[in-house]
């Protein structure tokens, strides 16, 4: 067996150890048929660990062994369960001490997460640097899934190299029925109510266990620093928000950090405007533990300061010095806003827009942010109209992939104003010297399309693609604005392609990410799988 083995290609004996394992086969029996397979399954099964708190305390002596063969950490923290009489928490209907502990996020033992923190960078700090190690952080109940939401799925990322499908082989025989929560023979009849999304969307560490925003900045800047760590993940099933003034401390105790993939959900209320922008607010005092932000004074209101996204991404090229990958994907759900959304007299009290207006402030903090990026990949948080209308002097030496949004994309706006942005487009690229792509896009239901700018040294050629549900008519200044791009490359030839999709394949902003064919990537593979389900399991609701 062993010579018979021995002689086979190493490709070979590899391609036959990944189908055992994938065909379910007994680890511990495979790993006894030699010191090969052995070193082999050792290197499959600590490659990617899946680490809970209860494992925490052990984790040290449980892989001390093979340290050098883990370069992916799932943090999973699993939060308590709850039942239906905490599924939809309601301020009018339950005390304030009832809301408070239904609100409140605790792992399912009842650790606070300031402690289940604690113990992981503790832990991590004592690992030396090794190569590259990705933490993947996920919060979330599996209640989640039992009530409103039964489409929801959580797992550990799956790179691109992976294998594929893997939501739709969890949920693909999976009819919902449940009355109670809206759910009839697999289809929705009624939509969740307005506190059940509070719920899953609330704020991590929001209800204690913190007394203010500044004791909780204090205590992430005290905690141990961690040079192990390289990637860090924040995917969009993590739908509980991480504040961003949090964030920004946290990617500071990581001082090696190279590449950040952030997938938060947009907010659902008129608090867009306060998480945007870092500004002074009106703070209720009677909820000023969670955070309910009012536009207006009122004799129950203090001023304080609060720090949103302008402050993250203005931190970032403070506190993370070695970054060079930043992904940030604002996810969405267009079912969501009509649910959200409470009119009277034709106001929208909620001020929750069907759909996100990128803030200018955020999308200039980004492009500052990006100056020292070799890649840059920023979603519908950003507006590619704004992102360009920086100053002029500000270059990009290292950037060689950028990815967009822009809400100008779309049929009915004004083509000159399309114009403009892609014009403003080709002169920032002139001053990102090692650009091979760029790409700005939009998507929804019923809507997609793309511009790209592609550079192909060794064909000693450049390509315009448009790819879209609608025509975009290019003016000879737009494209006298990209030939002078591709100059900078001698006798490089400038080409023009178009492609026209289908309108009705487009079922959500994951479709159009799939049928666009985006080259620089926007979105964790796993991450768009759930997508397209979740939007498959939504299919006929109204948006």
């Amino acid at each position: 067996m062993a010579s018979g083995w021995a002689r086979l290609p190493q490709e070979v004996r590899l391609q036959i150890l990944q189908t055992l394992i994938q065909d379910g086969c007994s680890l511990a029996g495979l790993a006894t048929v030699s010191r090969e397979w052995q070193t082999e399954l050792e290197r499959y099964n600590f490659a990617r660990i899946k680490v809970t708190p209860s494992r925490l305390v052990n984790l040290g002596s449980m892989i001390h062994r093979n340290r050098a063969l883990v370069n992916y950490i799932w943090f999973c923290l699993e939060l308590r369960t709850y039942d239906c009489t905490e599924c939809a928490p309601s301020s009018r209907k339950l005390t304030y001490e009832e809301w408070e502990e239904a609100c409140c996020i605790s792992d399912a033992n009842g650790y606070p997460m300031d402690t289940l923190f604690e113990a992981l960078f503790s832990v991590l700090s004592m690992w030396e640097p090794n190569g590259n190690l990705v933490l993947d952080i996920s919060i979330y109940s599996p209640s989640d899934s039992k009530h409103w939401f039964p489409y929801l799925t959580f797992m550990p990322d799956s790179g691109s190299d992976m294998q594929s499908g893997r939501v739709e082989q969890e949920t693909s025989n999976t009819v919902y029925d449940d009355p109670r929560h809206g759910w009839i023979s697999g289809f929705r009849e009624i939509p969740p109510l307005r506190h059940a999304f509070g719920k899953i969307f609330h704020s991590i560490m929001d209800v204690g266990p913190f007394d203010s925003d500044q004791l909780e900045l204090q205590w992430w800047d005290q905690l141990p620093s961690v040079p192990a760590v390289t990637t860090i993940l924040l995917r969009q099933q993590n739908r509980r928000r991480w504040k961003q003034d949090s964030l920004a401390h946290m990617f500071a105790r990581f001082p090696r950090l190279q590449e950040v993939h952030y997938e938060p959900w947009r907010e659902w209320c008129g608090l867009q405007e306060v998480t945007d922008k870092s500004e002074y607010c009106f703070v209720c005092l009677s909820n000023l533990r969670f955070a309910r932000i009012y536009r207006a004074t009122s004799l129950l209101t203090i001023r304080v300061r609060y720090l949103g996204f302008e402050y993250l991404f203005e931190s970032i090229p403070r506190f993370t010095k070695n970054l060079k990958r930043l992904i940030v994907f604002e996810n969405f759900n267009q079912q969501y806003p009509p649910t959200m959304q409470l009119f009277q007299r034709g106001v929208n009290l909620t001020k929750c827009d069907t759909f996100r207006k990128p803030s200018p402030g955020v999308s200039r903090s980004v492009a500052l942010a990006s100056l020292d990026l070799e890649h840059l990949a920023a979603s519908f948080i950003v507006d590619a109209s704004h992102f360009f209308d920086i100053e002029p002097c500000c270059e990009w030496p290292n950037l060689s992939s950028i990815v967009l949004t822009s809400t100008l994309l779309t049929p009915d706006e004004d083509p000159i104003k399309i114009g403009s942005m892609l014009e403003a487009a080709a002169a920032a690229a002139l001053k990102m010297p090692r650009l091979k792509t760029m790409e700005i896009w939009n998507g929804r239901q019923g809507l997609a399309a793309m511009f790209k700018f592609q550079v192909f040294h060794k064909r000693e050629e450049a390509t315009i693609t448009w790819i879209g549900t609608w025509q975009l008519t290019m003016k000879p200044s737009l494209i006298k604005a990209w030939k002078t791009v591709t100059d900078q490359y001698d006798s490089f030839r400038l080409n023009l392609v178009r492609e026209r999709l289908d309108q009705v394949a487009i079922n959500s902003h994951g479709d159009a990410i799939h049928h666009l064919r985006l080259s620089g990537q926007v979105i964790r593979p796993v991450s768009l799988q759930q997508i397209q389900m979740e939007q498959k399991s939504l299919n006929g609701v109204p948006t």
